[in-house]
């Protein structure tokens, strides 16, 4: 293949240059991206003033900024078709820097670019702007990808309580949030300002789709990864969660260092880390407790705030006999059963919980149904 044909720059391109460095900042784009869209918008214009051809390339320096489009054609005696043929007489009069080439060879031959028609013109400009739409809306699903599982301050913008759900700023770009997704009992209105959890992030034609929830555990976890800075540090570890969003959540805390109190961590000075949670969950009750190893231990602190006397653990199975005071069982029930229920979440255990008075009634009830089997084998040895 014969060498390249030299051609002059377009226009004083450093203003591009300048032009694609702006853009890519404002919009935060690959430079290297805008570039090849601009290529290939320039191959497109080609075609449009041409004819649909293959045999288009074009280059942009990236430092100069000048533009060049090639069309690679076969050198010829005589020249049937213009698009992909140039004779060779052509050849040495227009190019007579070449000088290895023979017939059949294929040069790349530059396109004046100005000449391109008003149409070439508007396809090469319709081309850059929808490249760089698209690069935008790539570069900010890259950005926001990155958040899933993460807490993103959300600004209602729209809802539409036909189709169940709101759409809700979260900088660059919009987030749904379905309504059911929201706190039970909690209402938003267009301005709100919140908290939010972010669920996944998808592509879509108009852009990343980022669902959002209000009712996630993860939502309590990063809050408190926020508030608390022994969290962030590692020092203090969330072991488990449990939730009922928009009324109770109970969370499991530990730390390896004795000299920290993970609990009293999470509450902070005054309780002030705590309520910060609260206050965005809108009165959410959070219950911290100490995990431990020991499920005993763990699962009588996972029943607070009720107090325990016993509990029992009889097999492998993960099932756990609790005894608490009488005057204790409603309050480790909870109401509608909540208490108990979390705490069964939370440690991954089976919880049955009866009242001192109760364990003693069933207690005497199996003692009296046994038979006297002492006296029983005494007989038999007489």
């Amino acid at each position: 293949m014969a060498k390249k044909s030299k051609t002059q720059p377009v226009s004083e391109t450093s203003e591009l240059i300048l032009a694609i460095d702006e853009l890519c900042k404002a919009k935060n784009i690959s430079r290297e991206v805008l570039f090849t869209k601009i290529e290939a918008a320039m191959v497109s214009a080609y075609k449009k003033e041409y004819g649909k051809q293959d045999n288009v390339t074009a280059t942009v320096n990236r430092t100069t900024g000048t533009i060049e489009v090639f069309a690679r054609k076969t050198i010829v005696s005589e020249v049937t078709e213009p698009a992909v043929e140039i004779s060779i007489e052509e050849v040495r009069s227009k190019f007579p820097e070449l000088t290895d080439y023979d017939l059949g060879d294929l040069i790349e031959v530059p396109a004046n670019i100005e000449s391109f028609g008003r149409i070439a013109a508007q396809s090469a400009k319709q081309v850059i702007v929808q490249s760089i739409r698209e690069a935008e809306r790539g570069a900010v699903y890259e950005e926001y990808s990155e958040k899933e599982n993460e807490i993103l301050t959300a600004i209602v913008k729209i809802i539409e309580p036909d189709r169940d759900r709101a759409f809700v700023e979260l900088g660059r770009t919009e987030g749904v949030l379905e309504l059911n997704q929201l706190m039970p009992g909690e209402t938003v209105r267009v301005g709100d300002r919140f908290k939010v959890y972010v669920l996944e992030v998808n592509k879509s034609a108009k852009g990343p789709q980022v669902m959002v929830s209000r009712t996630h555990t993860g939502l309590v976890k990063r809050l408190f990864e926020v508030e608390v800075p022994e969290i962030r540090s590692g020092e203090v570890l969330i072991k488990s969660i449990a939730r009922e969003a928009g009324s109770r959540t109970k969370m499991a805390v530990f730390s390896a260092n004795r000299d920290i109190d993970p609990v009293g961590a999470c509450v902070g000075p005054r309780g002030m880390r705590v309520e910060n949670v609260t206050n965005e969950l809108k009165t959410e009750k959070i219950d911290i407790i100490k995990w431990s190893s020991d499920p005993q231990e763990y699962i009588a602190a996972a029943l607070s705030p009720a107090r325990v006397n016993d509990v029992y653990i009889p097999g492998k199975e993960k099932i756990a006999y609790v005894t608490v005071p009488d005057n204790q069982l409603s309050l480790a029930i909870g109401k509608e059963g909540q208490n108990v229920r979390l705490a069964a979440k939370l440690t991954g255990w089976k919880i049955d919980i009866k009242s001192q008075s109760q364990a003693q009634q069933e207690a005497e009830a199996i003692s009296q149904s046994q038979p006297d089997t002492y006296e029983e084998d005494e007989n038999a040895g007489n």
